[in-house]
């Protein structure tokens, strides 16, 4: 969804200038089934890349008033340590199923290329009223999203908002006869479309396709 920054000094918008230039950086690949799955790969290799996302992100959420940074397994926690650092706010890891003693987990999800066991956070990481910023590196479906959504609720924060860098805007709310499965009508039957979802680059100006090598395939684990 493309939105500005709630920073008063920093309007950095969805597939803005800054984004376009990000975007060079994440190349798609067949993987997965998938015919574009975007890596992220591209900009972590790029120091200068990689800082600018996170200067953006903390920017954007500078003065909002966060108490703590979630990242999602597994891209998640490399993007939230920095953003989290740069806050000068704590980092929860959301971790899958049997990765962590004293957790909590959600119910099981769907992503667009299969299926998830619900993601956990330790109990004593998030406290009744903690605001709390939700960081992954992409959001198509929402089904991950969701899942850590409803952790913060079970712990009884609040969500500020999920933020990625990149945000697939054909899962968001496609025809009906598509057939694709849509991000706002899962986030209403789980009661959580009040959650605002937030992305930098989207596929509108992901056009990088990258370079395979000869001995390529697709081994992705799930399809």
């Amino acid at each position: 969804m493309s939105e500005k920054s709630n920073n008063n000094n920093n309007t950095y918008e969805q597939d803005g200038a800054e984004a376009k230039e990000i975007a060079k950086y994440l190349p798609y690949f067949p993987f997965k089934g998938i015919p574009r799955f975007y890596d992220i790969g591209g900009f972590l290799e790029k120091p200068d890349v990689f800082q600018q996302i996170v200067d953006i992100f903390a920017a954007r959420y500078d003065n909002i008033g966060i108490d703590s940074v979630a990242g999602l397994d597994a891209r998640g926690f490399i993007l939230g340590p920095p953003i989290a650092l740069a806050l000068k706010k704590p980092f929860i890891m959301m971790r899958k199923k049997g990765k962590m003693p004293n957790s909590i987990s959600s119910a099981d999800y769907k992503v667009e290329y299969g299926s998830r066991s619900g993601l956990t956070v330790q109990r004593d990481k998030i406290s009744k009223g903690d605001r709390v910023l939700i960081i992954d590196d992409l959001v198509a479906t929402g089904g991950t999203l969701s899942s850590a959504v409803s952790l913060v609720h079970l712990c009884g924060g609040t969500v500020v908002e999920c933020a990625c860098v990149v945000e697939l805007k054909m899962f968001i709310d496609p025809p009906s006869d598509s057939g694709l499965p849509s991000r706002t009508k899962l986030f209403k039957e789980m009661d959580i479309d009040h959650v605002p979802v937030w992305g930098l680059v989207s596929e509108d100006v992901l056009t990088v396709e990258a370079k395979l090598h000869e001995e390529y395939v697709d081994d992705g684990e799930e399809h």
